[in-house]
């Protein structure tokens, strides 16, 4: 079974904020953690619902992030019963919670939230075109883009209820740029 990105907001301003909160609604899956754009009010009838887009050329700052609580939908539709936040995805259609990361802010995120490859654990994580994840980045080059700047490697422990390994690789990060609101 595939796994999903996991986000705890360890320490965020959207959580005395309002401003910094949001219901969207995606034309995908998306994961906890994942970044965006807002792209308008969604008019299909639902007010104050806003369409999320993947970052492009020109959106790479200003992003808001995926930021849902993690109540798990079986296939059967049964809420609540898989403990494991690896398996929670917001569903495509379906509308689910943002916030606006703040300068601060105090954040962790899974593996699955970051794209692999080179530079794993390197100082910096950015965001990154036409992807919802971000990108592992040896400096915050760019001060027009989302950065997290890497506090520390830890873990998040799942409640598998067995015997297997129930901790998972997690990164600490601070929110080192991100735009203000318009």
């Amino acid at each position: 079974m595939a796994t999903h990105g996991v986000l705890i907001q360890n320490r965020t301003a959207a959580k005395d904020v309002g401003a910094f909160n949001r219901s969207v609604v995606s034309g995908s899956d998306i994961d906890n953690g994942f970044v965006f754009y807002m792209a308008g009010i969604n008019n299909s009838g639902s007010s104050e619902v806003w369409d999320v887009r993947q970052p492009t050329t020109g959106s790479l700052t200003n992003l808001w992030m995926a930021a849902s609580p993690e109540i798990v939908l079986t296939a059967s539709k049964y809420r609540g019963i898989d403990p494991d936040p690896r398996n929670f995805y917001n569903s495509a259609s379906y509308v689910f919670d943002a916030i606006l990361p703040q300068i601060g802010d105090i954040i962790t995120l899974t593996d699955d939230n970051l794209i692999t490859g080179a530079g794993v654990g390197s100082a910096y994580a950015i965001a990154t075109l036409d992807s919802y994840k971000f990108t592992w980045s040896a400096s915050a080059y760019a001060s027009s883009l989302t950065v997290l700047k890497w506090l520390q490697t830890t873990y998040i422990s799942i409640g598998s209820g067995g015997i297997d390994t129930q901790r998972v690789a997690a990164y600490r990060f601070s929110v080192v740029n991100n735009s203000p609101l318009p």
